[in-house]
């Protein structure tokens, strides 16, 4: 008899699903349901200490970053009204999207080669949505108290003392949002002059107020109500991980082969003879997870890495006098007694894919020339003759100063003798200006051998070692 696929039947009315088995009936279930309140217990380790220091040097960074300026420019600052932005020193240009395009694919690319090697190592230490809710969760314990606290202050009645908790809790986490979303625009409107302007209500620039107060209203949410929702249903990455996930990936694991059959027990008893393994049943792996999952049902997209959950184990292993790492950075190789590989086609693919892009990149860096000239050849006359016998060809030169001053530039062109320039070769270009300038070139027809030559502008900086050069076409007769 061949297998039947199950039925799934959603009733509308009630929004149940009812899924009906081979022989098991119906099985009903919520389609939606509430989220319950994850109550995250505070816990003490080496992968909580390496945390923390990461998450807070990343906050450190996000909130100081903009606040830093070398020659009063900004180290990081995205001028968009002049299209100019200057990253560490360097100034980039809308011309030179390639660079920021192929920095956002070192990225994406580093980001899978970590996850390869290490899982979820992004998510658990330095993902903003981590940071900005560890921010939150940090203050919600200050006001609060610890887990069991929270817990029983949530369940107790109305009274001014919960009252008081709520409002100051809720206080600083809109200070804290305020900062973000002040601080993020910061980077696009100088800082200096923004807080300012901000705080004597000088600002006259109504779109700054606009994303302030969005990103501000943005991190109260999702830092402080949404939390691990946002790792769970909002953020794609927990979706597509597994793809990049096999054997050899170091992951948060319990060994089930070490820890069951679970349960409780009493401290330096013979636990063996109950026929029972070294998990006690105590929970505290749930109790500390910033998703509220249980580590022990196995490897779960809502699991982030933060390995929260073996510093809690490995307190209650050495409580127990047992070894430590019931839960640990493991690989389902090692898990099932075999040697687990670093190294293997995967991640080495994604090393040397990662390694030439990052060489290129800083290579293109190196060479960069903050000068551009565009050439663009007259088409409305392809070419024409001069009373004095000459043939005449008309341009448009585009010439664009990256730098971060003024210069002074010579425009020079070759590729027929006796060619030259009859209109002006001087230029000056202020920082950051396209310069636009119509050029005629003239050419004796008794040097040309043919109808077309390609020709090539320079333009060369004066007093400075910099220089661009563009060809374009010559269109005469030749006699």
């Amino acid at each position: 008899m061949s297998k039947k696929i199950p039925v799934i039947q959603i009733d509308p009315g009630t929004q149940k699903l009812e899924v009906y088995g081979k022989s098991k009936g119906v099985t009903t279930t919520d389609l939606y349901a509430s989220r319950t309140k994850i109550y995250a217990k505070k816990v003490t380790g080496l992968f909580q200490k390496i945390r923390k220091f990461s998450l807070w040097m990343l906050i450190a960074s996000y909130f100081s970053i903009c606040w830093i300026s070398i020659n009063g420019q900004q180290i990081v600052h995205f001028d968009l009204p002049a299209r100019q932005f200057h990253i560490f020193g360097i100034t980039f240009w809308p011309q030179e999207f390639v660079l920021l395009s192929l920095l956002l694919i070192i990225c994406a690319f580093g980001l899978f080669f970590v996850t390869t090697l290490f899982g979820r190592i992004w998510c658990g230490y330095t993902c903003p949505q981590t940071s900005w809710t560890f921010i939150y969760m940090w203050i919600e314990e200050k006001v609060e108290g610890s887990r069991n606290q929270r817990i029983k202050l949530d369940k107790a009645d109305f009274s001014i003392q919960k009252l008081a908790k709520k409002v100051t809790k809720h206080v600083l986490w809109l200070f804290v949002a305020f900062g973000t979303g002040l601080t993020f625009v910061g980077y696009f409107y100088p800082v200096r002059e923004l807080v300012p302007d901000l705080f004597t209500l000088n600002v006259t620039d109504g779109w700054s107020l606009f994303w302030i107060g969005f990103f501000t209203l943005a991190t109260y949410i999702n830092a402080g109500w949404l939390r691990e929702q946002v790792c769970m249903y909002m953020c794609p990455y927990a979706r597509f991980q597994s793809v990049m996930f096999d054997e050899n990936t170091l992951v948060v694991s319990y060994d089930a082969d070490r820890g069951d059959p679970r349960g409780s027990r009493k401290r330096n008893t013979d636990y063996k003879d109950k026929d029972l393994g070294d998990c006690i049943d105590c929970n505290l792996c749930v109790q500390v997870c910033p998703t509220g999952i249980d580590i022990r049902d196995g490897l779960q997209y809502e699991c982030i890495g933060c390995a929260l959950c073996i510093d809690a184990c490995d307190s209650i292993m050495d409580k127990m006098k047992y070894p430590p790492g019931l839960i640990s950075y493991t690989t389902e190789k090692k898990l099932e007694g075999k040697e687990s590989r670093i190294l293997r086609p995967k991640s080495v693919a994604y090393a040397v894919v990662l390694s030439l892009m990052i060489c290129s990149f800083a290579y293109s860096i190196i060479t960069r020339v903050p000068l551009e000239l565009d050439v663009i050849k007259d088409r409305g006359a392809l070419y024409q003759l001069t009373g004095l016998g000459k043939i005449e060809n008309s341009y448009i030169l585009k010439i664009m100063n990256m730098s971060d001053h003024n210069m002074e530039f010579e425009i020079s062109v070759e590729g027929i003798e006796s060619l030259h320039i009859t209109t002006q070769t001087q230029v000056s270009v202020k920082s950051g200006e396209v310069y636009i300038l119509p050029t005629s070139i003239e050419a004796d027809p008794e040097k040309m051998k043919t109808n077309h030559y390609t020709i090539e502008f320079t333009v060369q900086a004066l007093n400075e070692e910099l220089s661009a050069t563009s060809e374009s076409r010559f269109l005469g007769t030749a006699d």
